[in-house]
């Protein structure tokens, strides 16, 4: 398997290359020059495989001869060492919980599978790898926690302040060692500039080898695909029409789950639903892209005014937007919406949502109202736990707190505060 960036401007790298570079020269995201389907055989046994028996038939085509097949297999493993439950939440709709990972967020998937790949590739060589990645909340903690203590590696995550919740915070700014934490003037779109000018900054690339962790990076875009398999699978039984409703920030899960359905995933429809930073649902209904500068919302994972990932998207159809349309359709829903949701669902079945899981419900309650009989299957992307302040407010009642943030939460913050390019790139150098 080759890719090829999306700019055209660049040679074609294999999965190892494009993993360790991250971004390509020309700047282009890395995507794949083919996508087999995968045999109907194990499409319609799916019910007879394991999780990772289906995740290495799903993911094999991508990563090639550049990790070995026990390798590949022991990787999987490792990443997908914990449940995704599906959990019926009213009728015919199920929230499928990606929470269950270390850091209690579904970015736990691909932090810990990329971790994984780049410490393989990365295992004989004397040379230390930065990966340097903007989050809007989740990516940063999934992205430590994967990383941490991965030799000859060093993450250097940028978060914008003030805007990240309590436990979200902690989670990236307390582990210490190779992990650091620059704390940044603005919102999650500056850390992302920031980032991508790093790539594209020569003075830095001559002296230090860098690759992203965010979703731009296919090691962690694609495993992400894993969930839509596992939702799928428990989801057959009721043989109606399923529909996956993706909250969405930088579309890097919802892009992973078109991935999964050209492999041969029969999802009937997806539901692309966001908060306020809307650039996705009004390019659907007007056909023009125009995004706009970042709200802030209290679901904060999915504050993005110009998702990265959207350029994969129209890949995936050709850009083609009549044919995107009749895969996607796009919803926005503010934060009165969001918290009567998490109210109303709390009162009628005691299931408590996170403001992004109640941002896909939403989507759904919608999208059924003239589409009714199917299945709907919601991504509950994080433990509302990490939405504390918000969600126990919103019902008036306190949420126990996992075991395994305790520790996390005891942690001293350790972070480095910057406010504009000028002091990253000072850092990068070693100022």
């Amino acid at each position: 398997m080759l890719y090829n960036s999306l700019n055209n401007l660049s040679k074609s790298e294999s999965f190892k290359e494009a993993v360790i570079k991250g971004i390509a020269p020309d700047k282009g995201l890395y995507y794949p020059n083919e996508i087999k389907s995968l045999s109907k055989k194990i499409i319609k046994n799916l019910d007879k495989y394991t999780i990772h028996n289906i995740a290495f038939e799903a993911i094999y085509q991508f990563v090639g001869n550049t990790i070995p097949e026990k390798k590949l297999k022991s990787i999987i493993e490792e990443t997908l060492n914990f449940d995704f439950p599906l959990i019926e939440v009213d009728e015919n709709i199920f929230s499928l919980e990606l929470f269950h990972g270390p850091t209690l967020a579904f970015k736990d998937v691909g932090a810990r599978f990329m971790a994984r790949c780049l410490g393989y590739f990365n295992e004989n060589s004397k040379e230390k790898i930065t990966v340097l990645v903007a989050t809007s909340g989740d990516t940063g903690g999934a992205v430590a926690d994967g990383f941490y203590n991965v030799p000859g590696v060093e993450v250097i995550i940028l978060y914008p302040k003030g805007k990240v919740s309590e436990v979200q915070e902690k989670q990236m700014t307390t582990l210490g060692k190779n992990i650091i934490s620059l704390e940044v003037e603005g919102v999650f779109d500056d850390c992302q500039d920031m980032v991508k000018k790093a790539f594209m900054d020569t003075q830095i690339n001559e002296k230090i080898r860098l690759t992203s962790a965010n979703s731009i990076n296919i090691a962690r875009w694609l495993p992400q695909m894993f969930y839509y398999f596992a939702g799928y699978q428990k989801a057959s039984k009721f043989n109606l029409p399923i529909n996956f409703s993706v909250p969405s920030g930088n579309f890097g899960n919802i892009c992973a789950g078109l991935i999964a359905q050209k492999l041969g995933l029969p999802i009937n429809h997806f539901l692309a639903c966001t908060n306020l930073n809307n650039a996705i649902p009004r390019y659907l209904k007007s056909g023009v892209y125009t995004p706009k500068p970042t709200i802030q919302t209290i679901s904060n994972a999915m504050d993005v005014g110009n998702p990265s990932n959207f350029i994969r998207v129209q890949k995936i159809f050709n850009n083609d937007i009549h044919k995107l349309k009749k895969n996607v359709t796009g919803y926005s829903f503010n934060d009165n919406e969001t918290k009567k949701c998490i109210k109303n669902i709390y009162k009628k079945t005691k299931y408590i949502l996170d403001p992004h899981g109640a941002i896909g419900y939403l989507g759904l309650k919608k999208y059924f109202k003239k589409n009714p009989n199917q299945i709907g299957i919601f991504m509950e992307t994080a433990h509302p736990c990490k939405f504390a302040e918000i969600v126990e407010k919103t019902i008036n009642e306190k949420i126990d707190i996992p075991k395994k943030l305790n520790k996390t939460l005891k942690g001293v913050k350790n972070s480095i505060k910057i406010s504009d390019y000028s002091q990253l790139k000072e850092y990068l150098l070693g100022g």
